[in-house]
């Protein structure tokens, strides 16, 4: 069984490769942003808040790239979901990766939950799939920010995260939460 832990700011974040929908491989290895990658994982095609939330995600890339941003959305969903969800959602922009496994998810800090069945949307929940979390890494591959969630509830707010960059950017502000000891800082 795999261990939940944190990830922390200023240290290498875990390797991520992905295949996406439409075809291809993502790989953080391979990104080169001017100043982040956004990995956003989303809980699977049965989560109505993730299509809300991944659609204004989508409607706003252009902005993220305007900050030097490279932004991927993952899950732990396989192919056949992870396609319908890119339709039914109407992403038309953003790369969406999918079969996440889930001690990779682990890895990431990710919270992992069994299934409740047929949600609200009609979609029947996988056996286990990954929580949601946010995080924006450097292209050093360090950990910038992070974000991880129990509950699909209550995310980062998109336009909120862009005007932070537009803070984070503009002031060289430092990954912060940085101290493994505090007895010896």
């Amino acid at each position: 069984m795999s261990v939940i832990t944190p990830l922390m700011p200023r240290q290498k974040v875990p390797s991520l490769s992905v295949p996406l929908v439409g075809g291809g491989t993502w790989s953080l290895a391979d990104q080169s942003p001017e100043n982040f990658t956004m990995v956003v994982f989303y809980r699977g095609l049965h989560c109505p808040i993730c299509g809300k939330y991944l659609k204004d995600l989508d409607s706003k890339l252009a902005d993220f790239a305007k900050r030097g941003v490279n932004v991927v959305v993952v899950s732990s969903d396989g192919e056949d979901r992870a396609t319908e969800a890119k339709a039914k959602w109407e992403l038309e922009n953003v790369d969406l990766g999918y079969g996440l496994d889930l001690d990779n998810a682990r890895e990431w800090g990710l919270y992992i939950s069994t299934s409740n069945g047929v949600t609200s949307s009609g979609y029947e929940e996988p056996a286990v799939f990954s929580e949601p979390g946010l995080f924006l890494v450097r292209p050093d591959g360090t950990l910038y920010f992070g974000t991880v969630q129990t509950m699909p509830f209550a995310r980062p707010a998109f336009d909120q995260i862009l005007g932070a960059l537009d803070f984070v950017i503009a002031k060289n502000y430092p990954a912060r939460g940085e101290v493994i000891d505090h007895t010896n800082p």
